[in-house]
């Protein structure tokens, strides 16, 4: 049975009304829930970013800590210094951790562990041609870096203390007994993010050898 031809201008136009009444209505409605969704993804990127800052400096100043333990445990156990340093001896002054804020290095600061081959209660970058020969000599000393410590990517040194800029901090055994560069009886050092100074941690050694960390 075939329809009036009334029937497909009626049909026409209600398909018509309602395909720009659909289309209006969902192009503002995709404009708001995209713009809600890039609100949220921005939110949830930034806290993201910043959660992942704050646990890089939340390991480094744990990674800072047991490196002076590390520091601490090969001067209480008298280890021998690696054969690089001439022989195998245990350094007159023991071991330490030596700190640097350093415009001058690209990532800021430099972080060395040391032996104390002069006894001298700081760290020494040239001299004698190894640790036996420093210990043989008064004021003699020779590169002592043992090993060269970072922290994570975003982490830097803040702030030392005693000393602003240089800090030296030694164990010798038996006890052991700690040597703080700048005198004092506590070296703290302040660790932040480079970007964000105000969010910082902190390490601090004192003369008994007591090692914490600290928001």
């Amino acid at each position: 049975m075939s329809k009036p031809p009334h029937y497909f201008l009626i049909k026409k136009s209600i398909q018509k009304n309602a395909t720009k009444s659909g289309a209006g209505f969902t192009l503002i409605e995709i404009t708001i829930v995209l713009g809600i969704i890039g609100l949220l993804a921005a939110i949830v990127l930034a806290n993201y970013r910043g959660g992942e800052r704050q646990f890089a400096l939340l390991r480094s100043t744990h990674q800072l800590a047991q490196d002076l333990r590390r520091a601490e445990e090969m001067a209480i156990s008298s280890q021998k210094t690696p054969l690089e340093f001439g022989e195998e001896v245990f350094p007159r002054g023991g071991y330490g951790i030596y700190f640097k804020i350093d415009p001058g290095d690209p990532k800021g600061y430099r972080i060395i562990l040391f032996a104390d081959c002069d006894g001298q209660g700081d760290y020494d970058e040239s001299g004698t041609a190894d640790c036996a020969g420093a210990e043989s000599g008064f004021g003699l000393s020779r590169d002592e870096t043992i090993e060269e410590l970072t922290l994570e990517e975003g982490v830097v040194i803040e702030t030392l203390s005693p000393s602003s800029s240089e800090l030296s901090i030694t164990f010798k055994p038996p006890d052991p007994e700690i040597s703080i560069s700048g005198g004092g009886n506590i070296a703290t050092i302040t660790l932040s993010l480079k970007d964000a100074p105000t969010i910082a941690r902190t390490v601090t050694v004192n003369k008994v050898g007591l090692i914490d960390t600290k928001k």
